[in-house]
This record gives structure tokens, sequence and C-alpha cells, in this order.
């Protein structure tokens, strides 16, 4: 049995929302409904509040794009609930779904049969019309990264193989989808940040330190979950494995990784320069992903 972890996790960042939460959550339960979910189902994932999440993700987006990220977050919700329906999913079927969702992305079409497909499409049409092909291409390779780590996680369980701690943490930055919800501040923001700012090794250090923590308190969070389905893809279960510590001693190892990165966060942004605002805003939107997942998480249905 796996003992009760204390999260013990003390977040310095101010936490924001955006003034359209509500709006955006009593529309999207009528778009996932509409889509044709199993009622049961679609009333789950409805009570979710996703887009009390993308509101504390991007709280200075309109309305209409705090729904249309809001649509994009519940789609990968869902398809992440269809790759780990089984404790030991079929990496078959996880492929054809990672294929089919990256032609989508690409054409603008849907090429995914039922509500996946139809919800994919509709999420992805505005920012497919509106932003410009640069970005379309850095978000298209941040879903392809996302993805290509969730065929890898369905191999590993279907093989047994557990990964040991450093390659599980690489892993854990695809399948987190951090990368991808650091894409769309742009798109929130309206003002596309130019490639070089993100090819920086500074930005891509802060990105990835933002995406550990958010992803690291989503491990101590799911853990008892995590031990029962995650064939060991999990922090706490690499380090207990890889170290042959107890549980509990894992989670502690764990939370002062989580400590150290989340102290070192200032230095890494004070190490990479901006000279427009737009490029602060990605900064600050990194950030907000952090405090947005932790309070989300306490709130949200989904974790419950």
């Amino acid at each position: 049995m796996t003992p009760t972890i204390s999260l013990d996790l003390e977040c310095p960042i101010n936490p924001v929302f955006s003034p359209y939460a509500e709006a955006a959550e009593e529309w999207l339960g009528g778009w996932i409904r509409r889509h044709g979910l199993p009622p049961l189902y679609a009333d789950r994932l409805a009570e979710g509040g996703i887009a009390r999440y993308a509101a504390r993700l991007y709280p200075d987006a309109t309305l209409a794009d705090l729904r249309v990220v809001a649509a994009l977050f519940t789609w990968f919700f869902l398809a992440d609930d269809e790759c780990d329906r089984a404790s030991v999913p079929s990496p078959e079927h996880v492929g054809e779904l990672v294929t089919g969702a990256l032609a989508t992305f690409r054409t603008g079409r849907s090429t995914l049969a039922g509500p996946l497909g139809s919800m994919l499409t509709d999420a992805w049409r505005e920012p497919f019309r509106r932003m410009p092909i640069r970005w379309c291409t850095r978000f298209i390779g941040a879903v392809e990264h996302h993805l290509k780590g969730v065929v890898v996680e369905a191999r590993n369980k279907a093989t047994g193989h557990r990964p040991g701690v450093e390659e599980y943490v690489e892993l854990r930055r695809a399948t987190s989808a951090a990368y991808v919800a650091h894409t769309l501040i742009d798109f929130a923001d309206r003002v596309p940040v130019p490639g070089r700012f993100y090819a920086h090794p500074a930005v891509r250090a802060f990105s990835a330190a933002g995406n550990d923590l958010l992803s690291w308190f989503n491990d101590l969070l799911s853990l008892e979950r995590d031990t029962a389905t995650s064939g060991g893809h999990n922090l706490v279960l690499a380090l207990a494995r890889q170290h042959r510590l107890p549980i509990a001693d894992a989670a502690d190892v764990a939370r002062g990784r989580w400590h150290r990165t989340m102290a070192r966060l200032p230095a890494l942004r004070a190490a990479v320069p901006t000279t427009s605002r737009a490029e602060r805003r990605f900064l600050d939107g990194v950030e907000y992903a952090v405090r947005g997942t932790m309070d989300w998480s306490f709130e949200s249905a989904r974790y419950r």
C-alpha cells in the first residue's frame, strides 16, 4: 500500500486568474457535450474545471481565445485518457491516435474518427487560421514532442521497461505537454515571439525548469494512482527503484529536487536576455503554468 505522502511544496509565484474564467467554463461544458461523448464521461470531463485551468495560465487572453485554449486543453486531456484507459495501453492504438492527431494539426482537416477528431478539428481551427506559419510550425513541433513521449511511455508499459531517473525526467518533459502550453502563450497574448528567442539556451533552460516543476508536482500529487497504473513512470517511483529507497524516502528526495529547482528559477529567468514585452510575457507565462497547475490540481474534480 502506498503511504500517504505530504506534498509540502511552497510556491513563491503569485497566482493569476482571468476575469473570463467562469464564462469560458460555462461555454466549455456545452462544447464538450455537443461533440457526442458518452454523457457520463462528458459530464466528468466538463466537471474538471479545464477552462479554469486555462484561466490560470493565460490571464490576459480574450474570452474568445480563452475558449480556444480551454478546448485544446480538453482535447489533450481526452487524448491522455484514451491512452491511459488501460494500465498497459496498446502501443499500436496510441501510435494510430498520434499519427491522426499530427495529421490534423498539420492540415487542419480531421483524420480521427468520433469525438477525438471533431473536437480537435474544432479547437484547432482558429489558431491554424490566425497564427503565422512559423508559430504553427513551433506549436506542432511541441505537440509532436509530447505525443512521441506518449508513444514511448505506452511501449515502456507494454514491454515492462521502467525508466531510470534521468531517462524518466527527459520523458516526463514530453508527456507533461508543458511545452505545448508554453507555445500557446503567444496565441493567448496575440504577439508571437521571434524564433531566435525560443532557441536561446537560457530560454530553453528556464522553460525546462518550469516544465520539471509542474511535472514533479503532479507526480507527487498522483503518486497513489501512479503506483497502480503508471508502470514506474513517476519521479518518486523512478527514484525509489534506482536508489532502492522506500517510497516515503523517495518522495522526500523528489520534494528536495523540486525545492532546489524552484530556488534556481529566478536566476534562470534573470539569465534570459529579454528585449520586448512579448518576451517578458513568455517568461511570465512559464511561471503562471507552474503556479496555475498547482492551484488547479487542488480544486479540480479530475484529481479527486
